[in-house]
């Protein structure tokens, strides 16, 4: 007859917990120390992947610096560079300008020097320019020599022919057109009224495509019926 001890369900619970956490325990220190042998270290790779999220967001935060300061760069060069357009442009103006107050200077020069030799009334200069495919700039100076001692009143009238674009591939016949009859609105630009000398300038209407081949140019004196000048142009 042999005597058995059994130890109650307590302690039976207890002790099976107890070799659970016993197995689990040598399990997972096992688990790690095998990592640890085979060149795998769990916690090291865990430590690797935080720095490395780290020097990710300092990596993203640097380049959106560098797009923000790239951004800034493209639009202080756009301005720069439609600065430079500005001041290129303002360059030329000024040496166009320059050049023509040069050559008003040369030739007031010349008409101080002659008006005492010309007399009268003369058109010392015509230059007609294609300004765009329907219209033609003109430009006009009058002058009067002889020491004059009263102001000239008067008008300029122009003649103007016209080589219309070809219809068709046919040439088309040349037209007249005389300003300021056939285009009232030029009629101001062309009065006169001056002592030493006038400009004019203005824009010559023309069917698109047209070309001005010649202008003929007639200064009258108010309340003449005859031109007191005449000056024409041939344009090839």
């Amino acid at each position: 007859m042999s005597v058995r001890s059994r130890l109650p369900w307590p302690w039976r619970a207890v002790v099976v917990v107890g070799l659970l956490a016993v197995v689990i325990g040598m399990w997972w220190w096992g688990f790690d120390f095998g990592q640890i042998l085979g060149g795998f270290n769990r916690k090291e790779i865990e430590a690797r992947i935080a720095s490395l999220e780290t020097e990710n967001a300092q990596l993203r935060a640097e380049t959106a610096q560098q797009r923000a300061k790239g951004t800034r760069l493209e639009s202080e060069l756009a301005m720069a560079t439609g600065a430079q357009a500005s001041l290129s442009k303002q360059a030329l103006e000024l040496q166009n300008e320059n050049s023509q107050i040069k050559e008003e200077l040369a030739f007031l020069q010349k008409l101080v020097a002659d008006s005492n030799k010309q007399v009268g009334l003369a058109i010392q200069r015509v230059v007609v320019e294609q300004e765009r495919d329907d219209a033609w700039h003109y430009s006009l100076l009058l002058v009067r020599g002889g020491n004059p001692k009263d102001e000239f009143d008067g008008r300029v009238t122009l003649q103007v022919t016209l080589q219309p674009a070809p219809i068709g591939g046919v040439a088309a016949k040349p037209m007249f057109v005389t300003l300021p009859d056939d285009q009232p609105a030029t009629s101001a630009a062309l009065t006169l009224k001056f002592k030493y000398y006038q400009r004019l300038e203005g824009t010559i209407a023309t069917p698109s495509g047209g070309v001005v081949r010649a202008v003929t140019v007639r200064a009258f004196e108010a309340g003449q019926p005859n031109p007191r000048a005449t000056r024409s142009l041939v344009i090839p």
